[in-house]
């Protein structure tokens, strides 16, 4: 049978150029000593290894030493690599960190158990749509665009106690969480401190933020999950 994702293109098995397992070790100390240094329980922080623009072999090894959140940004590459891995690896949670269009909402509720980017009242009610169709309840954050950047999604930073409301009271949603991705060019700190403020405002319990860059100081401002690619696969060479 035509299966229309056999012609994907999956990444190039060799493009990490690192000891994936080696550097997981060392974010998770990393993770603790600034969990620890914020004054946290040991187990407040929960890494999500952002495996996007990597293949199986880059995976496998983190796999092998017990890390079992994965973020992907594209419905395409994540359909294409994971369900092989998730049928030796049932136990894996998957995020889904980039962008979700209102046609691709059936699927990522089928593969992911997260969905980071919530950010618009149509995807709102047709995520619960398929949630109750398929049975399935993700886990689901708001991304809030703290910066005001034009060529970023997210809800305006005024409007976040709105929206995740309407999400609750409309869509009837859960809402776990608040994700933001501060400018690149910023300070992280004060855009961490207004998700954390905002996330109080809006009663929900876990803040997605921080990267291989700026993990530590999302930790001290009450990240709870953060989102590391680089930092345990090395550079990536081919897509975003």
């Amino acid at each position: 049978m035509f299966n229309p994702l056999d012609n994907v293109a999956l990444p190039a098995e060799t493009q990490f150029v690192s000891d994936p397992a080696q550097n997981l070790a060392d974010i998770r100390r990393s993770i603790e000593g600034a969990t620890r240094e914020a004054g946290r329980e040991a187990d407040a922080v929960r890494l999500v290894a952002i495996s996007k623009t990597f293949g199986r072999d880059a995976i496998s090894p983190l796999l092998a030493v017990g890390q079992r959140d994965f973020g992907e940004n594209r419905m395409q590459e994540a359909m294409a690599k994971w369900p092989e891995l998730r049928d030796r690896n049932p136990d894996v949670r998957l995020h889904l960190v980039g962008p979700l269009q209102s046609n691709k909402v059936a699927d990522a509720v089928a593969l992911f158990d997260f969905i980071h980017t919530l950010d618009r009242d149509k995807i709102a009610g047709a995520i619960a749509s398929e949630m109750a169709k398929q049975g399935r309840p993700l886990q689901l954050f708001v991304q809030v665009n703290t910066g005001g950047e034009v060529q970023k999604s997210g809800i305006p930073p005024a409007d976040t106690a709105t929206f995740v409301d309407r999400c609750r009271v409309v869509h009837g949603l859960v809402i776990s969480g608040l994700m933001t991705i501060p400018p690149a060019s910023a300070s992280p700190g004060p855009h961490f401190a207004l998700l954390a403020k905002l996330g109080r405002e809006s009663g929900v319990a876990r803040l997605s933020m921080g990267m291989t860059g700026d993990f530590e100081t999302a930790i001290a401002f009450g990240a709870t999950d953060v989102r590391i690619g680089r930092g345990l696969f090395g550079a990536r060479t081919t897509g975003m």
